[in-house]
């Protein structure tokens, strides 16, 4: 099923791409290899969800925010390749968590982004990944993921 189809079915849209907030870009493409900036949890009307895991989010909102994420990356990967379906695989993700020294539910969190990518592309959603805690995250923002994508040739 392409992409863009089962996002529909899921109910879900893309979001428009963000404005880069510093001296970088959304991605870049080398060879076949699409790098994706990391993106955060903005919602479609720009909203950016703030906080810390472990103490003011929750394992469960972090895992929708991470969800959000994937949209983001999705969107930008729709801007740099004009069709998700060029996606031949999501190759590897960068999870960072925004958590509490004491917070060990990192993967939990970043799931929310793995899981939409397995929905949505199927065995091409299937990568490697990190998911990683920091003291904090640009603006506050809970959760922020990179991605790394093969393109069909």
């Amino acid at each position: 099923m392409h992409p863009e189809e089962k996002l529909k079915e899921l109910g879900l849209s893309l979001p428009s791409v963000a404005t880069p907030i510093a001296n970088f870009v959304n991605y870049r493409i080398v060879g076949d290899i699409l790098y994706l900036s990391g993106q955060g949890p903005r919602e479609a009307d720009g909203t950016l969800h703030q906080g810390t895991l472990g103490k003011t989010v929750s394992v469960e909102e972090g895992y929708r925010r991470a969800r959000q994420v994937g949209l983001n990356l999705m969107a930008v990967a729709k801007e740099a390749l004009g069709d998700l379906d060029r996606i031949q695989g999501w190759v590897k993700l960068l999870g960072m968590v925004n958590a509490t020294p004491d917070f060990t539910d990192h993967p939990k969190v970043v799931n929310g982004c793995s899981d939409l990518l397995v929905e949505v592309f199927a065995e091409r959603g299937q990568h490697a990944r990190s998911a990683v805690g920091y003291s904090s995250l640009p603006g506050g923002i809970s959760v922020e993921i990179e991605a790394v994508v093969q393109i069909k040739k």
